[in-house]
């Protein structure tokens, strides 16, 4: 039906027809106007009336709960303003990509010699089968943040890699400018992968064969190429390719049936009832920051959040606004991990961020449904774990202290 009509609940005839077409068109409510579907025009499908506004009209008494018509062509164009397809890649300036270097952050991410215990990697808790989050369990659920060095828990969630060279920084607070300078940190962070320095790290790099070999053919010409920044340089650039393009880009591509009518009236109430003041661009999120509990305090918040960072504030309770690519499959959700399902996380948004202090169990399942439109496909060849270099005669050890 890429080109006709769904009519789920039946067909307006004569009469009837023209005036709630008239009345309809004249009130201006629907986002693409009415046609009728015997005379041509756009590609429409029918949605049922939204008595909140978001996207549909109250029916008419005379012909009682008969659905408001809705243009997919003009939602479409309506979406393209606010949202674009995901890019094969994010480039950066200072950190040109070469194929050379995806190989070696390819090994580099996987490569849990890069942690004190040998135990952890940039994969631990960035799994790149499981669209690029922490999926280790405890007690039959996710953790809500991640398991470091010795089992410390850090104090934050661990957001998906996959798309995050779209982001304006990284980390929720926004510390690291770039994907290269945040994968410097958790190396040496104490609780994650817990490397006593810089140097420790260059060392173990340094003693492995394949590796010196590697970081020559990525940065050639330099006569120091394994070092710290370049190993950052590495990761960050294999980071850049992660990209997960799914229905929602179809759909911005011009696939007017790339959504069912639930993400498409989801979408419609998405942009009508202001997530779009957050949540836009190619990773719908990822742009900004803005205050958790924007219209009314958020209960138990005691994470500072940006202020921790810039010590200004107006940066209390400010955080980087999540991706929502992939956000079916990589809860739990916020900064701390506190929520767990999904809907209890749309629902909430749109209290304390849009004060609606409720959100219609029908409009809520379609905001969801949108959602889900927004699941990528996962690179898997990309993605392979490769095999690592052996290590040398003078590789450290394991130490677990």
């Amino acid at each position: 039906m890429e080109h006709g009509l769904q009519r789920p609940y039946g067909r307006f005839q004569g009469a009837r027809w023209l005036g709630a077409t008239l009345a309809v068109a004249v009130a201006g409510l629907t986002l693409g106007g009415c046609q009728d579907p015997d005379a041509g025009g756009a590609p429409t499908r029918w949605m049922k009336p939204n008595p909140g506004g978001h996207g549909g009209v109250e029916p008419l008494p005379s012909i009682e709960a008969r659905p408001a018509q809705v243009s997919v062509a003009v939602t479409l164009e309506k979406a393209k303003v606010h949202f674009s397809k995901l890019p094969a890649s994010v480039d950066n300036p200072r950190n040109p990509i070469t194929e050379d270097k995806v190989a070696l952050g390819r090994m580099l991410y996987f490569d849990k010699r890069l942690s004190k215990n040998h135990d952890l990697s940039c994969a631990s808790c960035h799994d790149l089968a499981n669209y690029g989050i922490d999926i280790r369990e405890k007690n039959g659920a996710r953790t809500k943040t991640s398991a470091g060095h010795g089992g410390q828990m850090g104090d934050r969630n661990s957001p998906t890699v996959y798309n995050a060279g779209l982001h304006i920084a990284q980390f929720w607070d926004g510390r690291s400018r770039d994907l290269e300078d945040q994968a410097k940190g958790p190396v040496t962070n104490p609780v994650e992968m817990a490397m006593v320095d810089e140097a420790s790290v260059v060392a173990t790099l340094a003693s492995i064969p394949g590796y010196v070999e590697a970081f020559g053919k990525a940065f050639p010409g330099q006569p120091n190429a394994v070092s710290y920044d370049n190993m950052a340089n590495a990761i960050g650039a294999f980071e850049r390719r992660l990209m997960t393009p799914g229905p929602f880009d179809e759909f911005l591509g011009g696939k007017l049936t790339a959504l069912d009518e639930a993400q498409l009236r989801g979408l419609a109430l998405f942009m009508d009832t202001g997530c779009i003041q957050c949540h836009v661009g190619p990773g719908l999120g990822g742009t900004e920051y803005k205050k958790l509990g924007a219209t009314k305090d958020w209960p138990g918040l005691k994470d500072e959040g940006r202020a921790k960072v810039t010590r200004g504030p107006n940066d209390k309770f400010m955080f980087k606004v999540p991706s929502l690519r992939n956000v079916t499959e990589t809860g739990p959700y916020l900064h701390d991990g506190s929520i767990d399902s999904l809907e209890e996380m749309v629902a909430k948004m749109a209290e304390y961020q849009l004060a609606k202090d409720e959100v219609p169990p029908d409009e809520l399942a379609a905001l969801v449904a949108f959602l889900g439109s927004l699941k990528g496909t996962l690179p898997t060849e990309y993605i392979a774990e490769p095999t690592l270099p052996a290590d040398g005669p003078e590789t450290p050890a394991p130490n677990p202290a």
